[in-house]
Parts: C-alpha cells; sequence; structure tokens
C-alpha cells in the first residue's frame, strides 16, 4: 500500500521540466526538448506569448507524456545578464521561424513559466497515472494542481482519489489531496478524508531514488512502510480507515509510514463486526490490521460487544 506515491507520483510529473534540463544539461549543455502533436494544430500566439495544441495534444519530455484535448504552454524571454540575450560569440540569437511555434519551448532564449491541459487529461509516468479535466503546472512556484470531475492518481499499489484537486507543492514538498479523498490499496486497506496531506522527505544525495529492495522491509508485501519517500500523513475530517479486520473513524488522524501505524482523535469508534468501541483516541496498526482503543485522560472507553463474536483490543 504505497501512500507515499500520492506525492512522489506527483512529484515526477511536476518536475519532469526542472529534470529534463538538469539531465540534459549534464550531457550537452541544453534543456532537453519537449515534443509536441496534435490532431488539429499547433498554434503559436506570438502577442500573448502561448503555444497551443488542440486535438488529442500531447506534450512528451522524457519519461513523462501529458495528453489533453488540448494544451497551453505559457511562455516568456529569458532575462540575460546585459538585457539581451546572446551566444557565445556575442550575436543576438536568431528568432524562431514563425512556422515552427514548437521550436520557441525548446530553444535557449524562452522559458515555460505554466503549462495548461484542459479536457481528458490523462499525465503518465512509466509506473503511474493521473487523470482529471484540467491541470495546471506553475513552474514559477513549483505547483501542480490537477482538478475535475474524475480526479485520479493510480499506482502499481494504490489508488487515490479526490472530489476537488490533486495538489503538489515541490518546495514544500507536500502532496494534498480535498474533497472526499481517498487512497485505496490492491490489498483493500483504505484511507478516507474530506482532505490528506502527505509530507514527502527530500530525494536521497544523489539525486536517484533508492531501489524498492534497499527501503522496502523484508516482511511487508508492498512499499507502505518506505519512511524516506513519506514522512508523515494528516488526514483532516471524517476520517475512516478500513483494514482487513475492522473500521475506525475520527475527526483527524495521522498516519506514520516508519511504524506502519495511523492514530485517530476527536469522536472515534472502532468497528469490527457487530462490535463497537468509542473513545477519544485510537491507534491503528496499518500492517496488522489492529485497531486499539485509548481513554482521554481521567475518562473511560464505551461500547458494546456482542459475545462469541470477533474479539476487539480496548485499552
Amino acid at each position: 500500500m504505497k501512500f507515499w506515491l500520492i506525492g512522489f507520483s506527483v512529484l515526477a510529473i511536476a518536475t519532469a521540466h526542472a529534470q529534463g534540463q538538469a539531465g540534459s544539461s549534464a550531457n550537452s549543455g541544453a534543456p532537453a526538448p519537449i515534443q509536441i502533436t496534435a490532431k488539429q494544430g499547433i498554434e503559436w500566439r506570438q502577442s500573448d506569448q502561448e503555444v497551443i495544441a488542440t486535438g488529442s495534444a500531447q506534450a512528451v519530455r522524457g519519461d513523462v507524456t501529458v495528453h489533453a484535448d488540448r494544451l497551453i504552454a505559457h511562455y516568456r524571454k529569458k532575462a540575460s545578464p546585459n538585457g539581451a540575450a546572446a551566444d557565445a560569440a556575442g550575436k543576438p540569437p536568431a528568432n524562431p521561424a514563425a512556422s515552427d511555434p514548437e521550436s520557441v519551448l525548446n530553444n535557449g532564449n524562452s522559458e515555460i513559466y505554466e503549462i495548461e491541459a484542459v479536457g481528458n487529461v490523462h499525465i503518465s509516468t512509466p509506473t503511474d497515472n493521473a487523470y482529471g479535466d484540467h491541470a495546471v503546472y506553475n513552474m514559477d512556484d513549483a505547483v501542480l494542481v490537477l482538478t475535475g470531475q474524475h480526479l485520479k492518481l493510480t499506482t502499481p499499489h494504490d489508488v487515490i482519489t479526490a472530489q476537488d484537486s490533486i495538489e503538489y507543492y515541490s518546495v514544500k514538498r507536500q502532496a494534498i489531496a480535498r474533497g472526499h479523498a481517498l487512497i485505496v490499496a490492491d490489498d483493500g486497506r483504505s484511507i478516507a478524508a474530506d482532505t490528506i496531506i502527505g509530507y514527502l522527505a527530500p530525494p536521497p544525495a544523489s539525486g536517484k531514488a533508492a531501489p524498492a529492495s534497499a527501503t522496502k522491509p523484508a516482511n511487508s508485501p508492498d512499499m507502505l512502510g518506505q519512511a524516506g519517500k513519506l514522512q508523515k500523513v494528516d488526514a483532516i475530517g471524517h476520517v475512516v480507515i478500513h483494514t482487513p479486520n475492522q473500521t475506525a473513524t475520527g475527526n483527524s488522524g495521522v498516519y506514520l509510514p516508519g511504524p506502519d501505524v495511523a492514530r485517530l482523535g476527536g469522536n472515534v469508534h472502532i468497528i469490527s463486526g457487530p462490535n463497537q468501541l468509542n473513545g477519544s483516541d485510537a491507534l491503528v496498526n496499518m500492517r496488522t490490521g489492529v485497531a486499539t482503543l485509548l481513554a482521554a485522560p481521567g475518562g473511560q472507553v464505551a461500547g458494546t460487544v456482542t459475545p462469541n463474536s470477533a474479539p476487539l483490543a480496548p485499552k
């Protein structure tokens, strides 16, 4: 159950531009090109400084592909120390041909500051897919916002959905799913809340993701415990945690990938078959599926237990 991929997948999508530049600069000194195709055509609006691809539009850079009914790249001229761009010989570079709008995005004189995808948006990497009706990536702030009626992010082990938006803030390294946010693992475990916020750890010093075998616990069926990827998850509002054995609800929750446990707080209920316990806090072991109810200081737990039914774990 790779909850860490909420942010990791979106991070790969959102930072593709920067990664492409860094990777290719090391090899050739030039940014990796963006390849744009569209069935109806590509329009260059020089006065608006936009390149618009319409009709099954596709933009590819490295391992990231963006599909949409329409793609809009907003660009601007790069500033230079002398106020004017020039090549190594000191000559002003030639302007791209008007018949080749794609070259505007790939020459060294212009920079994209925002990419917008409109209609049937599908953003994909070799392992993950994101879907929505509208996506905007602001490169100045390094913020990606995906909105629409059918928001979904799929990974090899999880499906993440939200009603309002799926967002990634690169500087703060936060991934946020808003509005009936839900993460469902391939083994059936899930976390739901009004808002789910994931806090990601910085990448390894090498700049490359660590192999799965290096961080995956030997006894874990998935990569839920990869603390090097995700440090913490906050679930806010109407939190519901489903495990194979129990359902736990509360007003808020915090999930920690290291110990693989979640803590619920506020109006907590633990339900197992016909049994129900109520209290102020609960600990849920996401690996074993066991939920333990905790009483507030000076308080007590309460509930209903049916004889000969599955046991609960009060404390």
